[in-house]
């Protein structure tokens, strides 16, 4: 059955009308909490930055509290309300939204929005995560290094609701497509609890290996050790929407140890521009986060480039001197071990972003070991990384298929007629 006829057949004879968010319902700005407001218990409380990190679709329970008594102060989400991210350091995850289902209300943090309306909650959590969505927020997007969109912008983003008319009858259709979707995330969930113990197994033998004494092994001061160089500079958000030079993306860094360069973005760089562009063994680091520990992750360039890719604004990278002997396979997991994170971290600093200290960063103490010693660490480790983070087999690939499968059902349950063009709503 196609998507048009298994919609009209949940329709019933009803319709689906285009609405806007902001006539659906109504967005209440967060407001200040800090990292450092945080309490081992208390009032529950959603942080921004946790909503790219921790939260999924929905939430019952927080991840973080504040006191009670500043609590009362602040602006909160009641149950049913959504809780949107509103800034980040790529357009994608911006205006990521989770849907609070828990009992009692919660604070929100600032730059995120409370979205209060009258919909199925989860419903309209899966719509922001639509290609309907996403295609008609991208043209609101503001910022150079930060980007963001605001709740006035938010506002005018079109969503079809089904049978406004008859309330009843939208909300069991709603509910109908949330359970549909409900049950491919589950699936998903399992195989991503499996995937996590794994996880863990590697991380416990990525540590026990990477774990030297004093004099184990050669130490190396990493100033002393290798050239740090910036990302792009001077760039406006037309270079980002116009060029064709290749760059690596933050979030590539972020979550790769290795970059991904099937996700490699485009950028507008002039021939004259002095701009760094990376090389086979640089080791790249995300330059700051919205938390310590999150500030300095690390990605190794394993190909060597045919053509010139530069590194993106929030990134910097480090370039081992050619008589420093370290094998790029074996960066790749050294500076994500516990005992390379825990140094990194220590450099990183602030209140609402935390940045990485370059002074701080290259007082950091790098172990060298053997070039045996090494191939024969990142061997062991790369069959643990193959069958925990490879998209082409074991768990990984089974969860990429899942997640394509759904991304696949939940754009078809949203595909409503929709109007002449998604670009009607930013008019």
């Amino acid at each position: 059955m196609s998507g048009v006829n298994f919609l009209e057949k949940l329709l019933d004879g009803g319709e689906f009308q285009v609405t806007t968010l902001g006539e659906l319902g109504a967005f209440i700005r967060g407001s200040g909490i800090q990292k450092s407001d945080f309490t081992e218990s208390g009032a529950g409380c959603i942080h921004y930055g946790q909503i790219h990190t921790h939260y999924g679709t929905w939430a019952t329970e927080t991840k973080s509290y504040i006191s009670h008594d500043y609590a009362t102060r602040l602006r909160k989400a009641h149950t049913g309300d959504l809780v949107i991210a509103t800034t980040s350091e790529d357009d994608d995850a911006v205006a990521k939204a989770v849907a609070w289902l828990g009992e009692g209300a919660v604070a929100v943090s600032t730059d995120a929005y409370i979205y209060r309306h009258a919909a199925n909650p989860k419903y309209m959590s899966y719509f922001f995560q639509t290609e309907f969505f996403q295609s008609q927020k991208k043209p609101h997007i503001t910022g150079t290094k930060v980007r963001r969109i605001s709740g006035a912008s938010l506002a005018k983003i079109q969503i079809p609701i089904p049978c406004p008319d008859n309330p009843k009858k939208s909300l069991e259709i709603q509910a109908e497509i949330v359970r549909i979707l409900d049950s491919f995330t589950e699936l998903t969930a399992e195989l991503t609890a499996e995937l996590t113990a794994r996880k863990k197994q590697y991380n416990y033998y990525r540590d026990k290996l990477l774990s030297f004494e004093e004099g184990e092994v050669e130490w190396k001061v990493l100033g002393e050790s290798a050239e740090i160089f910036g990302g792009l500079t001077g760039k406006t958000k037309s270079d980002f929407e116009t060029g064709d030079a290749k760059y690596v993306p933050y979030r590539n860094i972020f979550s790769n140890i290795a970059v991904d360069f099937g996700a490699i973005e485009r950028v507008q760089v002039f021939q004259e521009e002095r701009q760094n562009a990376v090389r086979y063994g640089d080791v790249l680091f995300t330059a700051s986060s919205e938390t310590a520990e999150e500030a300095g992750m690390s990605s190794v360039v394993l190909k060597h480039m045919e053509e010139p890719v530069y590194l993106n604004s929030f990134a910097f990278g480090v370039r081992f001197h050619p008589d420093v002997p370290l094998l790029p396979d074996f960066t790749k997991h050294l500076f994500r071990s516990s005992a390379m994170r825990s140094e990194i971290v220590k450099t990183a600093s602030g209140v609402t972003r935390f940045n990485i200290s370059k002074e701080r960063f290259k007082k950091i103490r790098v172990p060298v070991p053997s070039l045996a010693e090494q191939a024969k660490i990142a061997a062991i480790l790369d069959k643990f990384d193959a069958l925990t983070n490879s998209i082409t087999e074991g768990l990984p690939r089974e969860i990429e298929l899942r997640q394509k499968q759904y991304a696949y059902y939940r754009d078809l349950l949203f595909n409503f007629p929709k109007p002449e063009t998604a670009s009607a709503a930013s008019a």
